[in-house]
C-alpha cells in the first residue's frame, strides 16, 4: 500500500516574529482545517522539509512532536509522520472562538514586547500572504 503524499509546501517568514517550529505547526493546522491534508496523509519527511526550506532538522522534529502532542499527527516508526483520523477535531474547524482568542492573545503578546499596531498589522498581512502561498 502506497501512502498518499500531501501537496503541502512549507514556507518560513523570518520577519513574522513567530518561531520557525510554530510556523510549521500553524501551517499544518491550516492545511488540516482547509482540507488540503486529510486523515492518513503523510507529512513531508524531515529531510524533505530541510531541503525545501533550509531549516535545522531539530526544528522540524520539534514541530512534528508538537503536532503529535496536539493529537493532529502521529509518528509511525520507520514510516514517517501522518495526520491522525481525528485531527480536524483538534483544529477547531467549526468553532471560531478559539481562533479569536488565539489572535487576541497573540496581539497582547505582541504589544507586551513593544510592537505598535502598524507593526502588528504588517505581521498579519505577511501571514495572510504566506498562507496564500502555502495553499496556491
Amino acid at each position: 500500500m502506497t501512502e498518499k503524499r500531501p501537496s503541502i509546501q512549507f514556507r518560513l517568514d523570518t520577519r513574522s516574529g513567530v518561531v520557525p517550529y510554530r510556523q510549521l505547526v500553524d501551517q499544518v493546522r491550516l492545511a488540516v482545517n482547509s482540507g488540503l491534508v486529510q486523515d492518513g496523509d503523510q507529512l513531508p519527511s524531515v529531510r524533505e522539509v530541510v531541503t525545501q526550506i533550509t531549516i535545522n532538522p531539530n526544528t522540524v522534529h520539534r514541530a512534528y512532536r508538537e503536532l503529535e502532542h496536539q493529537g493532529i499527527a502521529e509518528g509511525r516508526s520507520g514510516l514517517g509522520t501522518f495526520i491522525t483520523s481525528h485531527a480536524r477535531s483538534f483544529v477547531g474547524t467549526t468553532n471560531s472562538e478559539g481562533v479569536e482568542e488565539d489572535i487576541r492573545a497573540w496581539v497582547r503578546r505582541a504589544r507586551s514586547i513593544g510592537m505598535d499596531d502598524e507593526r502588528i498589522a504588517d505581521l498579519v498581512s505577511a501571514a495572510l500572504r504566506q498562507v496564500g502561498e502555502v495553499f496556491s
